[in-house]
C-alpha cells in the first residue's frame, strides 16, 4: 500500500476514533487518542494504559 494511502487511512481511522471518544464522553482529545493509539500499536498493555489515564486524571483534579 502506498505511503499516502496509509496516511489517509491513519486520518480516517483516527478521525473515527476521536468520534467515538466524543459520542462515548471519554474526555480524550485527537492528540491524546493519536498517543494512546501509538503506545498501544508499540505494545502498551491497553488496561495498564486505561489505568495510567485514569490516575492521572485523579491528580489533576
Amino acid at each position: 500500500m502506498p505511503a499516502d494511502d496509509r496516511q489517509k487511512n491513519a486520518r480516517e481511522t483516527l478521525d473515527t476514533l476521536n468520534d467515538l471518544s466524543q459520542l462515548l464522553q471519554t474526555g480524550l482529545d485527537k492528540q491524546t487518542l493519536s498517543i494512546c493509539v501509538g503506545m498501544l500499536e508499540a505494545g502498551a498493555n491497553p488496561d495498564t494504559l486505561a489505568a495510567v489515564i485514569k490516575e492521572l486524571r485523579k491528580e489533576k483534579d
